[in-house]
């Protein structure tokens, strides 16, 4: 057994973690560590919560609201940074961490790294395609732009503007450097791009986005997603002037075009004015002496032609000459013409006379008077041959008629409900039944059994009941 030091202190757990947390505070109260973040997140308090590694070691870090607000970039798991702050523990977890104060990319060349792989994945997302870029209008009515309302940048592209062609200008505030200003920047294109046309806020015709020159930090705000993606899906071109001449930002390859100020920019919008003016000047000048030039050439081409044709009085000659031959031959025509008329005339008069009509009037009437008796006996012998037709029908059908069976003895047995009974069975069945005899109807009740069928009368029987002779098995039907 291992003897227990009498003389070595005891300590709570929770005595020995405060211990801890004020050596680890003492010795390290402000630290620089520069590692890789990993895990990085933002609560909904604000506070943020990441690791910095390494090949070898993990470190866990918070970041207070305060201080992620103040950051100049967008801290994404991969980057490395460099971290300055505090080191302290965690009793609750016995662990220990890094309280950071303050964070800042480990150099330039990892933000380009990473500038260079953002570019190249949305490289291959198609959004800075040349086939998707769009014309810039030739003079657009209203020009939307995209920058600090403060800084000098929208002063220099008004002044720009109101010197080559004064034009309706629409200001969207935003911030342009800091944390959310990528946000800001994203959501006034996309602003832009919403308003209706003809709506009560006019739709520009063309953006600029703008900012002044600065450091890669300064700029990163024109390199997150958030903005290339809105400028790329942009149905108004958009010129972009992000920085210096130098500066390259990834809004440059998402935009329409590209300026290297926004001084540039203004210039790229719109057409010099003046420059407009004296083109007009002398595109007209040159319109008044191509027409009269044109006039000049076709009146001399008139003159030339002029000379290649008779004196107007000569092609008059002829026609006035002619004219009046035809004025002498006129009346004589007309009193031709009149005789002519007049004995066509006098012939068809003839033909018109009195007596002439009243003969041919006197034969239609006859010819009408002899229609009218061939028809008066056609229509006889018609109805002769119908008579005779209709009486021999009459005749057959008498001779058909049931009626003239009756009136020979017979009689017809029906139903109450009218079917008639062809046998004794369905006569039996029937119960109450009617006879129809030649001079009225009788109803009559059916009692007994049906009587077998008789046999069939030889031929002297048959000869008999010819002869008037009644035959005994006939029967009473009442």
């Amino acid at each position: 057994m291992t003897e227990t030091a009498p003389n070595l202190p005891e300590y709570s757990v929770s005595e020995l973690a405060s211990a801890v947390k004020r050596t680890v505070e003492d010795r390290f109260g402000l630290v620089r560590v520069r590692g890789e973040i990993s895990r990085w997140t933002v609560a909904g308090s604000g506070h943020a919560y990441l690791r910095l590694k390494d090949e070898n070691a993990v470190l866990d870090g918070v970041m207070w609201k305060g201080q992620v607000n103040a950051l100049r970039f967008r801290p994404e798991d991969g980057l490395e940074v460099i971290a300055t702050g505090r080191l302290t523990t965690y009793p609750g977890k016995s662990t220990y961490q890094i309280v950071i104060e303050r964070m800042e990319p480990a150099g330039v060349g990892a933000l380009m790294a990473l500038l260079e792989e953002r570019k190249r994945k949305l490289a291959a997302e198609g959004l800075f395609a040349a086939s998707a870029k769009q014309p810039l209008p030739f003079l657009p009515q209203v020009i939307g732009v995209v920058t600090s309302p403060t800084g000098a940048v929208i002063r220099d592209i008004l002044h720009r503007l109101a010197d080559r062609f004064p034009r309706h200008v629409l200001l969207w505030p935003v911030m342009v450097q800091g944390d959310g200003a990528a946000e800001q920047v994203a959501a006034a294109v996309r602003g832009f791009n919403a308003l209706p046309a003809g709506g009560q806020i006019p739709r520009p015709d063309v953006l600029i986005v703008a900012r002044g020159g600065g450091s890669v930090e300064d700029l990163w705000a024109f390199n997150e997603e958030v903005v290339v993606r809105a400028v790329a899906a942009s149905t108004i071109p958009v010129i972009s002037a992000v920085g210096h001449e130098t500066d390259t930002t990834l809004i440059d390859f998402a935009s329409d075009r590209r300026a290297p100020t926004p001084t540039a920019a203004a210039e790229m919008a719109v057409p010099v004015k003046a420059d407009l003016d004296y083109t007009v000047g002398q595109l007209g000048l040159r319109l008044e002496r191509a027409a009269v030039k044109g006039v000049e050439a076709r009146a001399e081409r008139v003159r030339g032609l002029a000379r290649g044709l008779p004196h107007p009085r000569r092609l008059l000659e002829l026609a006035s000459q002619r004219f009046d031959e035809l004025a002498e031959r006129l009346p004589k025509s007309l009193g031709a013409g009149l005789a002519a008329w007049r004995g066509r005339y006098e012939r068809l008069g003839v033909r018109l006379a009195p007596r002439l009509l009243a003969q041919r009037a006197r034969l239609g009437e006859e010819r009408l008077a002899r229609a009218g008796d061939a028809l008066d006996r056609a229509v006889a012998r018609a109805r002769q041959d119908d008579n005779r037709r209709l009486a021999e029908a009459g005749r057959m059908l008498e001779t058909l008629s049931p009626y003239a069976t009756l009136k020979r003895g017979y009689a017809v047995v029906k139903a109450r409900d009218g079917r008639v009974m062809a046998d004794a069975t369905a006569a039996a069945g029937a119960g109450a039944l009617t006879l129809e005899m030649r001079d009225g109807s009788l109803d009559v009740v059916v009692e007994g059994a049906v009587a077998p069928a008789p046999a069939a009368p030889s031929t002297v029987a048959a000869k008999t009941r010819r002869g008037g002779g009644a035959d005994p098995r006939q029967g009473s039907l009442l």
